[in-house]
């Protein structure tokens, strides 16, 4: 062995077990921000609403915060009771020591129905973007009375989704090594990847998104929630689920491809899927008009003709040349790609989290 290689893993050594986390109120917090101790982990909430409406919860994915719900939240809060958290490790909540375990959708499920327990909240419609839907997920499997409908914002659910470095990042060292040089690094390019088109990317979502993944403790706890990705036993147990079920989805999304909604509506017995042209991994921003009627709609638990059964129909969609004979398609297949992309770039950002 060459003496540069022996160097590169004696620094990967060295790094492992070094990361730091963060426990206490993190520096620049907004001083009117609310928490909550739950499962021994201090927890960034908002609680907005009529307290007599139905309750909506409001749980966000990886490397992320309840801010992406920005917009959403603005078009729920006058008819619905809104709960919305930033998950352990994210946002502003801590980022206590722990291993995978603690930073596994399981334990963040079990924070999420401590929440509803802390604000009194029997049972409630739960919508999930990302990594999130693993947790909802979850949560419906360990106290499913507590759940009364499912949406899900391109799901991030099964072992096949996750990308070789996250499996890399499971050797002691190696992902320490990664995380501590580079998950900091290249935000903007990373979101970029999330959206179909770049040019719509709203500034403030690269901005809040850089200052947290920068926060005390943030590779750390982002480490440790990669390593509790282990869904290879609980995929198994999706079919379980019968709770009405929602997916919305971006067909051009490439960082949780449009397959694994085909997958996920299949195995769920109550799921329908939804599908937006244009779009990648947040149709909550880059189709929010579209989205966030389907959502409403859904929610209200109305009959909306633009959402039907999207499993397998043995007659083929019709052209896609011709605008009209796709509408009509996408009446007898809801998962049909030419949904209308009607988002306006004015709604995108002043839906900005």
């Amino acid at each position: 062995m060459t003496p540069a290689p022996r160097l590169g893993w004696a620094a990967v050594a060295l790094l492992a077990g070094c990361l730091p986390f963060h426990s206490g109120t993190l520096p620049a917090a907004p001083a009117d921000a609310q928490y909550l101790t739950l499962r021994g982990t201090t927890i960034h909430y908002i609680d907005e609403g009529p307290r007599d409406a139905p309750t909506v919860v409001l749980v966000h994915g990886f490397a992320s915060s309840l801010g992406v719900w920005a917009g959403v939240r603005q078009a729920l809060r006058d008819d619905y009771r809104v709960l919305a958290l930033d998950l352990k490790g994210f946002g502003w909540s801590d980022r206590p020591e722990g291993g995978p375990s603690d930073y596994s959708p399981e334990e963040e499920a079990r924070i999420l129905l401590a929440f509803l327990e802390a604000r009194q909240v029997s049972s409630a419609a739960m919508v999930a973007h990302s990594w999130g839907s693993s947790i909802v997920l979850q949560a419906a499997l360990l106290e499913p009375e507590r759940v009364e409908r499912i949406v899900l914002y391109d799901a991030w659910v099964f072992a096949e989704q996750l990308p070789a470095a996250f499996f890399w990042a499971r050797a002691p060292g190696l992902g320490e090594y990664a995380f501590a040089s580079f998950y900091t690094e290249r935000t903007e390019d990373k979101i970029a990847l999330a959206f179909f088109d770049p040019e719509v990317i709203p500034q403030a979502l690269v901005d809040a998104t850089e200052e947290q993944v920068r926060r005390p403790g943030s590779a750390a706890a982002a480490l440790a929630a990669v390593r509790g990705m282990d869904f290879e036993e609980v995929e198994r147990s999706y079919a379980d689920i019968d709770k009405p079920t929602l997916l919305l989805w971006g067909r051009e999304d490439s960082v949780t491809p449009l397959r694994f909604g085909e997958e996920l509506v299949n195995m769920l017995p109550d799921a329908r899927l939804r599908v937006y042209a244009r779009c990648g991994h947040f149709p909550m921003i880059e189709a929010a008009r579209t989205s966030t009627r389907d959502l409403v709609a859904f929610l209200d638990a109305r009959p909306d003709p633009d959402v039907h059964d999207a499993r397998p129909v043995t007659q083929p969609p019709e052209s896609r040349a011709f605008e009209a004979a796709a509408e009509q398609a996408s009446d007898e297949v809801q998962h049909d790609p030419e949904v209308e992309d009607d988002t306006l770039r004015e709604d995108i950002e002043e839906n900005a989290p």
